[in-house]
């Protein structure tokens, strides 16, 4: 058994759909603009898991997206090979981050970034 599909709920799934595309460099896995639906995978997984980018038009989907952003929580986490690195692409591209990249509880280097469209999400070293 794998992971076939996950979810984030996003204000904009098509203003997500370029961050998460031409910022963060996901790549297109489905895209149907007539009915606001964005899938995107990682470009180093084949075939990997999609992250659907789920428009919070729901009120349970936009409190639970909202609670989340509030509390100072990543909705997701991402992995990468170098947070520092990342950080510093990411920020010369004007991404906002809530602090610079610091070691987490288990000892791996972590940053958390505002994707903009909702939500916090967090970068942790592989």
């Amino acid at each position: 058994m794998r992971i076939k599909m996950c979810s984030i709920h996003v204000k904009d799934p098509a203003e997500a759909f370029t961050f998460y595309t031409q910022i963060l460099g996901f790549e297109e896995l489905m895209a149907m603009p007539d009915y606001n639906l964005y899938i995107v995978k990682s470009p180093d997984e084949a075939p990997g898991a999609g992250l659907l980018l789920e428009p919070s038009d729901n009120p349970l989907g936009e409190a639970y997206r909202q609670g989340v952003y509030d509390a100072g929580l990543p909705a997701i986490v991402f992995g990468v090979p170098d947070v520092q690195a990342e950080y510093e692409r990411l920020s010369g591209l004007g991404v906002k981050f809530t602090a610079e990249p610091a070691p987490d509880p288990s000892g791996a280097v972590a940053a958390v970034l505002d994707d903009g469209c909702g939500n916090l999400v967090q970068l942790h070293q592989d």
